[in-house]
């Protein structure tokens, strides 16, 4: 396969993730017809803190890939536990820009034994990411506009296109801060968009596009389906891409942002949809069989032989670290 042709830049969060664990099911707790007066408590015995952020977690989930990724992000104060892991796991952190007066950015997660997730988000320092600027970095292949404050994401994204740099818009939980107006400007600039099954039918029904009128903006329309794999739309074809099965389930947060390193990956090498998809499903299998969004370790020669052992031989083409 060839030489990857520059690094990414990832617009989006960086966050500490407080991840608690329910041993029962929301639906058991929670009444439909008493949603309006909700007033609910759960116990929760399991707990642990991450680091986390969607900007975080695809940069890991790419150098694990072999690739380089920038995280660009606004942190506070108490980012100094996460620059160390960073600096450990070999993530360079020169565009993430630290702001005294702000705490780093919380993310309070609660799963479910169905791996149903409620979120409670502190943006912090998130909300000043505006102050980063695209034009910063230097050598960037393409990019990506992730989660993170509403102006930042509107301005990396204006910045991505009038630099001439592609980019992937993936509004994730950001997409109530627009509406359709801001969501028609980004895919007029985006070349990719990223969205998960419920993610879609919010932009369908915010904007008023299908499928044919998203694919004429952007090359291509990438949906993911939880257990049902994913989907890849271009302008020309509907490429299913079926999910690959994990050793075991352990927790799925993080595991749309493993599947965008995925993603990215195979734009920066440009592998062909089918190969990036599976790629990019494979990622997020691996990450769901460990505890965190960043706990998670292979090899080159690992992930080839779970690519092949999941999709068959043809699916082993890719650049990573060394065996």
């Amino acid at each position: 396969m060839q030489a990857a042709r520059g690094a990414a830049l990832i617009c989006g969060s960086v966050a500490f993730d407080t991840i608690m664990v329910f041993n029962d099911r929301f639906r058991h707790h929670i009444l439909p017809d008493k949603i309006h007066m909700l007033n609910v408590s759960f116990l929760v015995p399991q707990m642990r803190r991450e680091y986390g952020g969607c900007a975080g977690n695809i940069a890991y989930n790419l150098k694990l890939l072999g690739d380089v990724g920038y995280p660009m992000a606004t942190v506070g104060r108490d980012f100094g536990p996460y620059r160390e892991w960073l600096t450990a796991a070999g993530i360079p952190a020169e565009h993430v820009k630290v702001l005294d007066s702000e705490h780093t950015a919380q993310a309070f997660i609660t799963t479910d034994l169905d791996d149903n997730q409620i979120t409670a988000f502190h943006p912090g320092a998130m909300q000043h990411s505006h102050l980063n600027q695209v034009s910063e970095a230097r050598g960037i292949a393409l990019g990506i506009v992730a989660p993170d404050g509403r102006e930042g994401m509107l301005q990396h994204a204006a910045q991505f296109a009038a630099a001439g740099i592609p980019f992937i818009f993936d509004p994730g939980q950001g997409l109530p801060m627009f509406e359709g107006e801001d969501l028609a400007r980004f895919l007029e600039q985006a070349s990719w968009l990223a969205v998960n099954e419920y993610e879609w039918q919010l932009i369908q029904q915010k904007t008023g596009w299908g499928v044919s009128e998203v694919t004429a903006r952007v090359e291509a329309l990438i949906v993911t389906q939880g257990a049902q794999g994913s989907v890849i739309y271009t302008r020309d074809r509907e490429i299913p891409i079926p999910t690959a099965t994990p050793r075991a389930v352990v927790d799925p947060t993080g595991c749309g942002d493993a599947y965008r390193a995925g993603l990215i990956h195979g734009l920066l090498h440009g592998l062909d949809w089918e190969t990036t998809g599976r790629i990019a499903s494979l990622l997020g299998a691996i990450k769901i069989e460990s505890r965190g969004t960043q706990n998670h370790r292979f090899t080159s020669a690992e992930l080839a032989r779970r690519l092949a052992a999941s999709f068959g031989p043809a699916f082993t083409g890719i650049v990573g670290p060394p065996a």
